[in-house]
């Protein structure tokens, strides 16, 4: 509602309908403080201004009016014609911060922000154009580009834990070449559903990915290494190239795919009562030719362009975790935070001293590779027992904190045992007491 120039807020046109209500006698003076949260002496003075101006009497009388606590005028202007000189290209916080230190301006950075907005020198990102992405024609023929991603969902909604989608769509046909569940999107699970895709389709020309850490270094200064990721090396022993995209929109069809899976295949897991990561991982076989019969496209050429594997490629070999280490004279390796002692052979014995590389495996197996050779590993606990192993990164994330609420269960279970056993040795000393 407008009165003269001013526009009332929902409060004041919400006490107008109650001013009405006294007015009609439809309620008191009490009631309306009461409903309000407002004392019967504020109501009592509302009602007054209510019956000499109408609804204009209710409306705030600093509505309007400068603040008393404003910044002049002058130092507004003198504050932009130093950003309009010196600091046009300037963002509000750069600027502030240079007013501050050669100028010895006083302003907030909020205050500088609105002034700048207002005056065109600065446009915030709400109000910007949004960023454009034309479209991308498809590649020519089927393997030329896999685009591959994770997406985190609550797949089996409330059944059981969130996990991770891998999927491999073909940029060509739009087809899903590989779905796996996985508990979180790591290097050995990439490895593991790459490993599966190139035993079924053979190796295709490209993966096209984001910029996770499974797939590029994002260290903007890297301690050591060649600048390339466990997968990046695996997929070039291999010869595949793999090109990081530099937004979603790029990979687009395996954004769009997981729109789609978020909605049907989640019905679908329900309807088929599967809460397993395990039952899943055997029902999207049969669903993803569903899936393919129903949204893949054919190529413009029919031309595949999957290769062989050819013989010296051994993906057991290739999709391991490798890094180089100095074996001592005690044939002895540091590897993950702990003490590896390697079993003695000619082999290991020639390599004392010198650089050698280590590989572990899915199953946590460590192993070194001397000439061509895989030369088993003990881990050195000086203490006995199963080591702790140190998490530092996502690789083994998932399942050490499914195993650590095992755990706790079973302590907790241990732990209400414990009491119940207890209580009752309490109970039946009570009743011995008492019956002496």
């Amino acid at each position: 509602m407008t009165t003269g120039f001013l526009t009332m807020s929902k409060r004041e046109l919400d006490r107008a309908e109650w001013m009405r209500e006294i007015r009609a006698r439809r309620a008191t003076q009490a009631q309306v403080a009461e409903r309000l949260g407002l004392t019967v002496r504020q109501v009592e003075r509302l009602y007054r201004a209510y019956k000499a101006d109408g609804a204009a009497g209710l409306i705030s009388k600093k509505r309007g009016r400068p603040s008393p606590r404003r910044l002049p005028d002058t130092l507004r202007a003198e504050v932009l014609t130093l950003v309009r000189e010196r600091y046009g290209d300037f963002g509000p916080t750069l600027a502030h911060e240079k007013l501050t230190e050669l100028h010895g301006v006083k302003v907030s950075v909020e205050t500088l922000r609105q002034w700048m907005t207002t005056d065109g020198l600065w446009e915030p990102r709400a109000g910007r154009a949004a960023r454009v992405h034309p479209p991308r024609r498809r590649r020519a023929c089927l393997g030329e580009l896999i685009q591959i991603d994770g997406c985190d969902h609550e797949w089996f909604e409330s059944r059981a834990p969130r996990c991770v989608l891998l999927v491999y769509v073909d940029d060509a046909t739009s087809r899903l070449m590989h779905m796996r569940f996985v508990p979180s999107e790591s290097t050995f699970d990439y490895f593991e559903s790459t490993r599966q895709y190139i035993e079924e389709h053979g190796k295709p020309v490209a993966f096209y990915s984001d910029k996770a850490g499974v797939f590029r270094v994002n260290a903007k200064a890297p301690r050591g290494g060649d600048r390339m990721t466990q997968f990046t090396r695996a997929l070039e022993e291999l010869n595949i190239d793999l090109i990081c995209a530099s937004s979603p929109q790029a990979k687009g069809r395996v954004e769009r795919a997981h729109q789609t899976l978020q909605d049907r295949l989640v019905k679908e897991l329900r309807l088929h009562g599967i809460s397993t990561v395990e039952g899943a991982n055997e029902f999207v076989m049969g669903f993803t030719a569903d899936y393919n019969s129903r949204f893949a496209q054919a190529p413009s050429s029919a031309h595949d362009a999957h290769r062989p594997l050819r013989a010296h490629e051994k993906l057991d070999e290739v999709f391991r975790w490798k890094e180089s280490r100095v074996m001592s004279m005690n044939l002895t390796i540091h590897y993950n935070r702990y003490l590896y002692l390697v079993e003695p052979s000619p082999e290991a014995l020639q390599r004392r001293g010198k650089e050698v590389e280590v590989h572990e495996t899915f199953d946590g197996r460590v192993l070194l590779r001397v000439d061509g050779l895989d030369l088993r590993t003990v881990p050195f606990n000086p203490e006995g027992g199963v080591r702790q192993q140190d998490i530092d990164d996502n690789k083994y994330l998932a399942t050490t904190l499914a195993k650590i609420r095992q755990d706790q269960l079973a302590r907790d279970e241990e732990k209400l045992t414990r009491l119940k056993t207890l209580r009752e040795k309490r109970k039946l000393e009570a009743s011995l007491d008492a019956r002496r």
